[in-house]
């Protein structure tokens, strides 16, 4: 069973020998397999931000949890994050990615969506690209904000926010390669390889005047490509269709494309899926056991047999923390509707599953 623990408690003295109890218990009579969950200190904020993240991060951990799932499914070979490195390893290793997540980032900035990872469903319209054409394509452009820059008419912007804005850049196929690599030495190369004829999709936009855009001049661009984007009859209701953008199809000659992108993707998804999970317990803790920041995480892995004798063996442990919890979970067995007091998931300890069952499988 492809299902952990991840539980924390704080490092008072009365936990750490519950914990170091934990350890030698289960190391000892195999009742489940422990590791150790190294998560760094963040940056709290108010009391108002923490409180608001709890509720948010809840949902952006379904919701991450839901779209790494959607994406193994469809994944026709076993799958990996990086070589030789599979999901379980990536639990049970766990490092703080601190390039993508960087600690010196406020916790809301760590949780918020950016451009690269937006739905374009309600954003990017069929007028907005050439589908089908046997020498032009089109690519999204994501366009950090800062100095402004002069952009050409064969530039079409699709969204601008004060992070930055998204374009549509029609060129022919050729010149995509050479395109993505100016784009990615930022704005300012990127502006300068639109203007070039070679990449304009007609021979009107050479001439056309330029658009006034406040583009990073160094930050680099994230291009994406659209081919083998579906778009569904007229009258469907995109935000809701599961239809809508790339979709599977055996047929397809973008096949190799598809599981390509999910391939990259899911890794993306579940990679940030673990991080939340690392936040929600961050925020738990400072939310339970208050300032400074201290507490110790731990990732058990526990089999079907053993899981209800380590949920009593935790309740035990660790009852100290707040007997009510135990209490309540103790009376759960007398249904009285209406009369809980506590969340069913609510324990004297910190604890969020992770399940990667059929990731793993």
């Amino acid at each position: 069973m492809a299902e952990f623990w991840l539980v924390a408690a704080p490092l008072d003295e009365s936990s750490l020998q519950a914990m170091g109890t934990l350890i030698r218990a289960t190391s000892c009579t195999g009742l489940v397999s422990s590791f150790r969950f190294p998560i760094p200190e963040l940056k709290v904020g108010t009391l108002d931000v923490l409180l608001g993240l709890s509720d948010d991060l809840s949902h952006l951990d379904s919701l991450a949890e839901s779209v790494s799932l959607a994406c193994s499914a469809l994944l026709l070979s076993p799958v990996s994050l990086v070589p030789s490195v599979d999901p379980v390893s990536y639990v049970t290793h766990f490092r703080w990615d601190r390039a993508k997540y960087p600690t010196s980032l406020p916790l809301k900035g760590l949780t918020e969506h950016s451009l690269q990872t937006r739905t374009l469903t309600d954003i990017v319209k069929k007028e907005d690209l050439v589908l089908d054409s046997e020498y032009l394509t089109t690519l999204l452009v994501v366009v950090p904000r800062l100095p402004r820059q002069r952009v050409c008419v064969c530039c079409r912007k699709v969204l601008d926010e004060a992070e930055g804005g998204i374009f549509t850049v029609t060129l022919f196929k050729k010149a995509v390669v050479d395109f993505k690599a100016a784009a990615k030495n930022g704005a300012s190369a990127f502006i300068g390889e639109c203007r070039r004829p070679a990449s304009a999709a007609a021979s009107r936009y050479e001439t056309s005047p330029s658009r006034t855009w406040s583009g990073s001049s160094r930050s680099p661009c994230v291009v994406f490509p659209t081919a083998g984007f579906y778009w569904p009859p007229a009258g469907t209701n995109r935000g809701t269709s599961t239809d809508w953008g790339l979709r599977y199809d055996p047929a397809s000659p973008f096949q190799a494309t598809f599981v390509l992108w999910l391939k990259v993707n899911f890794s993306e998804i579940f990679a940030a899926s673990i991080h939340v999970k690392a936040i929600r317990v961050f925020v738990e803790s400072v939310l339970r056991y208050g300032l400074p920041v201290n507490f110790q995480a731990l990732l058990l892995q526990p089999d079907k047999k053993s899981s209800k004798k380590l949920r009593a063996l935790l309740n035990s442990l660790f009852a100290h923390l707040d007997p009510s919890a135990a209490a309540t979970k103790a009376d759960a067995r007398v249904d009285i509707p209406g009369l809980s007091m506590a969340p069913p998931d609510y324990y004297s300890y910190i604890c969020y599953k992770i399940d990667i069952s059929m990731v793993a499988s």
